[in-house]
């Protein structure tokens, strides 16, 4: 009969354990030198090693000729547990003899000497899984036990034992395996077993095991149907080719395309997909990403397995850490809000929106995301001039104001004036000082001087003249800024002040473009307004019909006329920056040197 690999390849010695040196020559130790305890407790995760090194301990301290601290596995105390005719080695599942019946039948026989070995073992595996009362009835035959008796007690929940059973017991802690480690084993266990594993295969095996030895096993064990294991034989036979399906709604996401995202989403939903396993999927993913970015070099490590490093990477480069934790904060909201909903389907959905327009929230982890965002834009984009961001009023006129149908009359246009009469043309105006209020007058002000006391030393100290005091002119009244000329709307000034006014009427992770000659240039030719932008997230967030026509409208308002927008990618030859010259019209710019 076929017996699977993780029992087949199950260590008989302490030296044939893996990735559990630390306890493994502890245990040798004790057995070498007759020094054990009387009760040892084993943690760690699954398929860590706890159960079959409670075996093996149990060989070890019966063994007739024991070596270097292993069992020697020849003679009938070995064999005689190993196929489980001593019934002195009792192995016990907690899961299913958790009640306080089960630990008083226990006790009452622990008591008596062993008839076919030295020590009586018990092996508790789960303990955690006891009641209260269980427990309790456990822990008197713990602190006080006979000289033949060793209880080994095995859980993952250490959290769940008694601090008065811990007390009592030596504690071991397993811990999982490293993925390089593993993946070696998994290939020598292959090569014994003529399997074709590739390299990649195996580490993918080993990152799908999470740690645990007999999860490896048992993996590799289901794909050996095929002739050739590789990577795409693993995906197919764990049925992790759904996980494409995560990583296209993943660059949806990342895209900003909210009506694919969704549609993608449907289309799992009509398939039989959880809308909370998706959600989950979609979590693990963006975990596994948060991990590449924020250790590029050790990320490798730390990843689930359920993905290829490459797509990985790629998602990393496209976005920041706190974009991906505001993003996971999202999506743990939502599945905790699924769990309880009446519609998962509809909380799922409101989730993807939530992520595919991140202007929709405005808390704190949302706010980190976009300042980050802007300082690597800005890190990497080396941006010389930021505008001063003004009110300016809205572009979308009401639609209940009846003025809006009028057609504009040409003949109440005042004229255009010349090309440097232009208000971008002007240097800033001077401040102004204070105005004086009416009851301000300098008659009615009272001077300290002329009731304070004469002192002796006034002669000495000499007093300069008073100042008159200057009252400022009135303020001129503002007049509209008249229409610019062709020739001045092709001018670099004007793309200059077009910056500044559409700044503004931006969304607000889009305002630090303007401005920015190595992201975004503009030059209006009769009645078309090219625009270039930098190719990629630049291009694809200024590649909007409501976005060009705010540049349409603004244009239009400035010019007097009617203007095209057309967008282009930027040349990288034409990603200079800006010209002293350029600069010096700006107010908030200062020059050195």
């Amino acid at each position: 009969m076929y017996q699977a690999l993780y029992r087949k390849w199950r260590p008989q010695t302490f030296d044939d354990v893996i990735g559990q040196q630390h306890i493994t020559e502890t245990l040798k130790n004790q057995v070498r030198t007759s020094r054990l305890s009387h009760a040892y407790i084993f943690i760690g995760t699954r398929g860590t090693g706890k159960t079959t090194c409670a075996r093996i301990l149990a060989r070890a301290v019966n063994c007739e000729h024991p070596v270097d601290g292993n069992p020697c596995g020849q003679c009938a105390a070995c064999r005689g547990i190993a196929d489980g005719s001593i019934l002195d080695v009792v192995e016990l599942d907690a899961a299913s003899n958790n009640g306080v019946d089960n630990v008083r039948a226990l006790r009452e026989e622990a008591v008596f000497s062993p008839a076919a070995v030295k020590k009586r073992v018990y092996i508790i595996d789960e303990v955690h899984m006891l009641s209260a009362s269980a427990f309790n009835a456990l822990l008197k035959i713990i602190e006080e036990p006979p000289e033949h008796l060793i209880f080994i007690l095995a859980t993952t929940e250490l959290q769940k034992v008694p601090a008065t059973i811990l007390s009592r017991c030596q504690r071991h802690s397993f811990r999982r395996i490293e993925t390089a480690q593993l993946a070696a084993y998994v290939e020598h266990v292959a090569k014994a077993e003529h399997f074709d594993v590739t390299r990649e295969a195996a580490e993918l095996i080993a990152r799908l095991a999470e740690g645990g030895v007999r999860d490896a096993l048992s993996l590799l064990d289901q794909c050996s149907a095929h002739e050739k294991i590789d990577v795409d034989a693993v995906y197919t036979t764990m049925g992790l080719a759904g996980k494409r399906r995560i990583e296209e709604l993943f660059d949806r996401i990342i895209d900003h395309d909210t009506e694919s995202a969704l549609k993608a989403f449907s289309k799992m939903w009509m398939d039989g997909k959880d809308p909370i396993g998706t959600l989950g999927e979609l979590f693990t993913l963006m975990r596994d990403v948060l991990m590449l970015r924020v250790a590029p070099k050790g990320g490798a490590e730390l990843i689930s397995g359920g993905h290829e490093i490459a797509l990985l990477k790629r998602h990393a480069a496209r976005l920041t850490a706190e974009e991906l934790t505001a993003g996971m904060e999202t999506l743990q909201d939502a599945l905790i809000a699924a769990r309880s909903a009446r519609s998962p389907r509809t909380t799922a959905e409101l989730c993807l929106v939530t992520l595919c327009s991140g202007l929709l929230k405005l808390d704190m982890p949302d706010f980190n995301a976009r300042l980050s965002r802007i300082e690597e834009e800005l890190a990497s984009g080396a941006v010389s001039y930021v505008p001063r961001r003004e009110s300016a009023p809205s572009p979308d006129r009401d639609a209940d104001d009846d003025s809006a149908d009028e057609p504009e009359r040409e003949e109440e246009r005042p004229p255009l004036p010349e090309d440097d009469d232009l208000p971008w043309h002007d240097e800033p105006p001077a401040p102004q000082p204070p105005q004086r209020a009416p009851w301000e007058d300098e008659e009615d002000e009272l001077d300290p001087a002329q009731f304070a006391e004469p002192q002796p030393e006034d002669d000495f100290i000499s007093r300069a003249p008073k100042a008159e005091p200057t009252v400022a002119p009135p303020p001129a009244k503002e007049t509209p800024s008249p229409a610019p000329p062709a020739a001045a709307a092709e001018s670099p000034a004007f793309w200059a002040e077009l910056c500044r006014k559409i700044a503004p009427r931006l969304p607000a992770d889009m305002r630090i473009y303007p401005g920015d000659a190595s992201k975004l240039r503009g030059e209006l030719r009769g009645s078309v307004l090219t625009l270039e932008a930098e190719g990629g997230f630049v291009y694809n967030r200024f590649n909007r019909s409501e976005i060009l026509q705010r540049f349409s409208d603004c244009a239009a308002e400035m010019t007097g006329r009617s203007v095209n927008t057309i967008l282009k990618e930027l040349d990288p030859a034409r990603r200079a920056t800006r010209s002293l010259d350029e600069l010096k019209k700006f107010p908030e710019t200062h020059v050195i040197g």
